[in-house]
């Protein structure tokens, strides 16, 4: 080459510097980028390449210009390119997603521009601390004061930032208070490295006396799969993540898609792996509408570089990003307007508008329609919807299939359909339907009219039968942000974020909708938040952070809100699980795998956990406790009103405690539990109970594993498996056997007997009572044995307290609580009299005073404790003086209740009785008093104490088995049933007692009744006497 060529090139290369008008001199070793715009004819580029070569000028080495980007002329604007190892800037790309990469884009900005592949641009932040040095440049941009401090700055960053190679250049592109920030931008052309970046920024952090963060774009590059748009439902997409050089850091991934920014994890979707230290990628199993977004590769670097005086912290993030475009499939609701359209003749003609509606949506949709006889194709935008609608005329009088339904079809850009079918069900003239109601239209019988939500998600149903008859409306609809929280759930373990702080977000979101009972107070809204828990509890393995604990028991806890009973009990017709079932499960799950507080109680959830060998928990006052081998924290939970929603499929008992859960880790073996509740009702007695868990398997309570503690410890149960438990309480007492028919048998032949002794007694009365002695002992007879008869009576007369009313049933207690007083007292007055004359003897006492002493002590004492008892128990009120279920006296404890006014009297009389007996008959054995002149009175005492030795047994034991009954309990066992019985056997038949010893039993009335059939004398005296002293000598 020769001279003149040399100076030809220079003086080009020299024109072209000067136009640019670029200051060089920025730093000793710095380097500067220079672009320039040339309008050319393309034969000219050839020899304008072959001019501008590599030259040094006054110890500046210029490299030779290199064309970055080809334009052409084209329709609305240049159509232009980027030239190979090119790529369209950031700021073109950020603002045009389509003109990414080296993609043909139509130029309309001026930062239009193809840069190198290798370029990286750095956008950055200083944080000076020492704001005062700079304060002018907070001041207006045009006054001098900004530009002297800005154009300073900037001389001090580019003075250092300059030096690297390939330094573009640097623009401050502001100024922010919070001490004083400068955010700036800077270009570098190629590849820099990361140690060089931070040194070079620690330099001017020292000189700023500031904190610097910067972003980096082309340290990290990503590569996305080949031929974008991916396919829906692509597998196996990978996406690699390239740094240019070690930068001692794992990578982070991120996405931004429609819903937000998530960090990508590894999940049931997307796999992360690290391939080496400047190279990882993501593995997406298949590729759907949240994979779609812009993906982010994140590296940061952080280095302090402070002192004892100066507080400097260095941090770089590298970021590579791009964009994923998946070409999408909808879903498709159909509908038809009208939804039944109502044929009133064969010579109708109608038209139906067949609707197909999608979300609104980025993909070009190419939509079609198939189906006979469609025409007047549309599409219309609504709020979040698109609906395209094509019109349908359909004849009544034709029966055509095909002219019955429709089907609209969605293709999108990688060729993929999708379709949905829109039949059209027409009402026949003749056929039946629903008349329209309100906000539901016409609906032919058999089908289902479905409205879509208002402001909330799902649909609302209402079924017309085959009957031609309107069901009540079933809805669906779910509180958006409730609907919100359940889809986030299902999605919480796909790789969108880590499972852990996802389940934080749900938790904290669903506490908050849930507080609210008003917003959530329908089955569907239940429903939901149920199976946001069962959604949860199936993904997650454990929950170690405190607050999604705090949150997920909160939100269970609010759901069994009393407010939202109604919203429970109806069944979920996806799920043969009652919603109960299901929340049970599910939060039993999760407190298994939950680190859970000793502040973890909530209004109607209380936890307890315990960790020794024998473990003692207390929730809601019930008290668990648990014994096993092994180690591991035994976790008890309480559940308030959960009871009253579990299925109970059992006609015969009812629950009657808190639902109760015990977890551990120990295992099941030697495992025994332990279990006292609280009953919700208080046991009446000869109620049997029933200890239960619930069986999973079954969905429904078992008594398997567990033992009730009986009449002594009604509210214990003992098991040897861990679930959740319960008591069952029967809805009747325990009947015993053959008791009705017994007591009917007994007491009809008590009052059969009676009547005869009634009958005898009057028969034989003036042949048998011949001394005063007698007189009182047939008198007393004779009014027990009424007393006995109306007592039997009423008892036969109440037999079924359900069956009569309250006033019968408050008569009978008082007419049997005052017959059997005065049976006992009649007895007394016996005993009393038999002493009297064996302490006595030669003390007379007269008939009349006997008879009034004996009608006092037998009706007047009785009334006065019937009177004052009934007096004293709110005028006979029922359930204090008697119950309605037996009509007879009120048990209610030892030493509580009135029948104690009937017990306590009754067993003085008997010990009084068998005093009177023992003294009697010692007296009688003592032969210094049994004088010829006595013999009379002696023999007639002995008739007496007879007939009192008979009857005390036949009185008084029926009612020691009778207490026996008030104070022990048919659960306890046979015992209690065979004290039932003998009290029963002896009880009803106390009158053929009476009958078979005191009437028949007694010779004297028996010759007298033998003598008055045969038309005989009755005996004497002294013969019945004699036969008497001969019989008791025998015996």
């Amino acid at each position: 080459m020769g001279p003149s060529t040399i100076l030809y090139t220079r003086m080009w290369t020299f024109l072209f510097l000067y136009i640019l008008g670029i200051n060089f001199c920025q730093a000793d070793n710095s380097t500067q980028m220079l672009y320039a715009k040339l309008i050319i004819d393309q034969n000219a580029v050839k020899n304008i390449t072959s001019i501008l070569k590599n030259f040094t000028y006054n110890n500046t080495f210029v490299e030779a210009p290199v064309m970055t980007t080809v334009c052409t002329n084209g329709t609305g604007g240049k159509v232009c390119h980027c030239k190979p190892d090119h790529r369209w800037n950031k700021t073109f790309c950020q603002s045009n997603p389509k003109c990414c990469g080296n993609a043909t884009c139509t130029l309309n900005s001026a930062d239009a521009k193809c840069v190198l592949s290798t370029t990286v641009t750095i956008t950055g932040s200083l944080k000076i601390a020492q704001a005062n040095k700079y304060e002018k440049c907070l001041k207006g941009t045009e006054t001098t004061d900004y530009i002297n401090c800005r154009d300073d700055l900037m001389k001090q960053m580019k003075t250092v930032y300059s030096t690297l190679r390939g330094f573009d250049f640097l623009n401050i592109t502001g100024f922010r208070l919070g001490s004083l920030f400068i955010d700036f931008t800077m270009s570098i052309a190629s590849t820099v490295n990361s140690q060089t970046l931070i040194n070079i920024s620690e330099a001017i952090s020292r000189n700023l006396s500031a904190s610097l963060d910067m972003e980096t774009a082309g340290v990290v590059r990503l590569k996305m799969p080949d031929n974008m748009p991916v396919s829906y439902g692509d597998t196996n997409k990978i996406i690699t993540c390239t740094a240019t050089e070690d930068l001692g850091t794992t990578p982070k991934w991120s996405i931004t898609n429609i819903n937000g920014q998530y960090d990508i994890t590894n999940g049931t979707v997307s796999t992360v792996t690290i391939l080496s230290k400047t190279e990882s990628q993501i593995q997406l199993k298949q590729v759907t509408e949240l994979w779609k977004g812009t993906y982010l590769c994140l590296y940061q670097q952080t280095k302090n570089c402070g002192n004892d005086n100066l507080t400097c912290t260095i941090n770089i993030l590298h970021k590579g990003s791009d964009v994923l475009d998946v070409a999408l499939l909808p879903d498709i609701a159909v509908f038809t307007v009208p939804s039944f359209p109502r044929c009133k003749t064969k010579d109708d003609v109608l038209q139906v508008a067949a609707q197909c509606e999608i979300n609104n949506s980025t993909e070009p949709y190419i939509v079609s329609w198939n189906g006979d006889g469609l025409k007047d194709y549309s599409a219309t935008s609504a709020d979040k919807t698109q609906i395209y609608s094509a019109q349908k005329i359909i004849n009544c009088g034709v029966n055509n299939n095909n002219q019955t339904t429709a089907s609209c079809i969605f293709k999108n850009r990688k060729e993929q359909n999708k379709s949905a079918l829109v039949p059209f069900n027409i009402i026949g003239d003749r056929e039946r339907y629903c008349l329209a109601q309100g906000v539901w239209g016409d609906t032919k019988a058999g089908f289902t009219s479905v409205l879509k939500c208002t402001n909330s998600a799902g649909q609302r149903t209402r079924k017309c039968t085959s009957n031609a008859q309107w069901e009540d409306e079933v809805s669906g609809c779910v509180n958006s942000d409730l609907y919100n929280v359940l889809q986030n759930a299902k999605i919480s373990d796909t790789g969108l974020g880590e499972l852990d702080k996802n389940a934080e977000t749900i938790f904290s979101n669903l506490n908050n909708v849930t507080q609210n009972s008003v917003r959530i107070n329908t089955f569907a809204n239940v429903n939901a938040s149920v199976d946001v828990l069962s959604t949860m509890s199936d993904k997650l393995k454990v929950v170690n952070n405190v607050a999604t604990t705090k949150n997920f028991l909160a939100s269970s806890s609010n759901l069994l809100d009393g407010s939202l009973e109604n919203s429970w009990n109806k069944p979920d017709p996806e799920s043969n699980k009652s919603l109960a079932e299901k929340y049970l499960q599910s939060v039993e799950d999760l407190i298994a795998i939950s680190n859970i507080g000793n502040d973890s109680d909530q209004k109607n959830i209380h936890i307890d956990t315990c960790s020794g060998k024998t473990c003692i928990n207390t929730v809601f006052n019930a008290k668990v406790t648990v014994r096993s081998s092994g180690n591991g924290i035994v976790k008890t939970a309480g559940f308030k009103y959960l009871q009253d929603y579990l299925p109970n499929t059992t006609e015969v008992f009812n629950i009657n405690s808190i639902v109760v859960s015990t977890t551990t880790q120990r295992g099941e073996k030697n495992l025994q539990i332990t279990l006292k509740f609280p009953l919700l009702t208080a046991r009446p007695r000869h109620v049997s109970l029933q200890c239960v868990s619930w069986n999973y398997n079954q969905s429904k309570w078992t008594d398997e594993g567990c033992t009730w503690g009986g009449a002594s410890k009604p509210e214990e149960c003992t098991c040897n498996h861990l679930t959740s438990f319960a008591i069952l309480m029967s809805r009747h007492p325990i009947e015993i056997p053959y008791m009705t028919e017994i007591t009917y048998a007994g007491l009809s032949a008590s009052v059969v007997s009676l009547v005869i002794s009634l009958l005898i007694e009057l028969i034989v009365w003036s042949k048998v009572v011949k001394t005063n002695t007698l007189h009182l002992r047939h008198t007393a007879h004779v009014n027990i044995s009424l007393c006995l008869l109306v007592a039997d009576c009423c008892f036969l007369a109440s037999s079924q307290p359900e069956s009569i009313s309250e006033i019968w049933c408050r008569i009978a207690a008082l007419l049997k609580h005052f017959c059997y007083l005065a049976m006992f007292f009649w007895m007394l007055s016996l005993s009393t009299m038999l002493l009297h004359q064996a302490v006595f003897l030669f003390h007379k006492v007269g008939k009349k005073t006997y008879l009034r002493f004996s009608l006092i002590l037998g009706y007047v004492c009785p009334f006065l404790i019937v009177f004052i008892t009934f007096l004293t128990n709110n005028g006979g009120a029922p359930g204090t003086y008697f119950s309605l279920e037996t009509c007879w006296l009120v048990y209610s404890g030892l030493l509580k209740g009135t029948i104690y006014t009937f017990i306590l009297p009754v067993g003085i009389i008997v010990f009084i009785n068998l005093f009177a007996m023992i003294v009697v008959i010692m007296k009688l054995l003592d032969h210094k008093i049994t004088e010829k002149s006595h013999e009379k009175e002696i023999q007639a005492a002995k008739t007496v104490l007879r007939s009192v030795i008979l009857l005390t047994p036949i009185f008084g034991l029926p009612w020691i088995f009778g207490f026996a009954t008030f104070s022990l309990d048919l659960t306890a066992g046979p015992v209690t049933l065979a004290v039932n019985y003998a009290f029963v056997v002896l009880n009803a038949f106390q009158g053929l007692f009476i009958l078979l010893t005191t009437c028949l039993g007694d010779r004297m009335t028996r010759e007298a009744l033998l003598n008055s059939f045969r038309k005989k004398a009755p005996p004497t005296i002294s013969e019945s006497s004699t036969k008497l002293e001969t019989t008791t000598k025998k015996s």
